[in-house]
C-alpha cells in the first residue's frame, strides 16, 4: 500500500473526483454534475456509485475509465464502480457551483426544481406546469425561445435567444 492510499479518505476522494471533467461538458465535474451518488472507502479500497444523466447515456464508460483513472493516479488501485439506475438521476442532483459553470460556459443550466410526484396517493396526479422563462447565458435576456427539444446531446434542449439573436443550449430538468 503506498502512502496514498494509507491516508485514503472519502473527502479526500470526493475532492479527486472534482476534478474529474464531464466528457460532453469539460467546464463542469462529474460531481458538480450528480453522476458521483456515493463514496466508501474501505482500508485501501474504494467504491464509486455513479448514476448517468439518463439510462442509455452513451458518455457513461467514458465518465467509468476517467473516474477509475483519475483514482489510479492519485495510488488507489483498488477501485470498485457501482452503476446505480434507481433513483433515476435528476437535475436537482446538480450543484449550485455547476449551474454557475454552465452558465459561463454559454449553456443556461435548468431553471426548474424536478417534482417527484411517484409518493402521491391515489395515482397520478397532474400538476400545473409553470411557463419555464430560460435566461440566455450570452446576454441574459429572457425573451428566447425554444428550437428543438434536443440539443447538442439529448440532455439539452435548443434554444435561441429574440434580443441577442444567439442559439444556446439548455440543460432540461429530468
Amino acid at each position: 500500500m503506498n502512502a496514498a492510499a494509507a491516508a485514503l479518505d472519502a473527502a479526500q476522494v470526493w475532492a479527486w473526483l472534482g476534478d474529474v471533467p464531464d466528457p460532453e461538458i469539460p467546464v463542469i465535474s462529474v460531481v458538480d454534475l450528480g453522476i458521483v451518488r456515493a463514496v466508501e472507502v474501505h482500508g485501501d479500497a474504494c467504491v464509486v456509485t455513479i448514476t448517468p444523466t439518463y439510462s442509455g447515456c452513451p458518455a457513461m464508460q467514458v465518465i467509468a475509465d476517467a473516474v477509475t483513472e483519475a483514482l489510479h493516479s492519485h495510488g488507489v488501485q483498488d477501485v470498485t464502480l457501482v452503476n446505480q439506475l434507481s433513483p433515476a438521476w435528476t437535475t436537482d442532483w446538480m450543484s449550485e457551483t455547476g449551474k454557475a459553470k454552465l452558465h459561463g460556459y454559454g449553456i443556461a443550466p435548468p431553471q426548474q426544481q424536478v417534482i417527484d410526484i411517484s409518493g402521491l396517493r391515489g395515482g397520478v396526479k397532474r400538476l400545473p406546469v409553470p411557463k419555464l422563462e430560460v435566461v440566455c447565458p450570452n446576454c441574459g435576456s429572457v425573451h428566447t425561445q425554444l428550437t428543438s427539444q434536443f440539443g447538442s446531446t439529448p440532455c439539452k434542449a435548443l434554444y435561441k435567444c429574440l434580443d441577442c439573436r444567439e442559439p444556446f443550449d439548455y440543460f432540461k430538468c429530468h
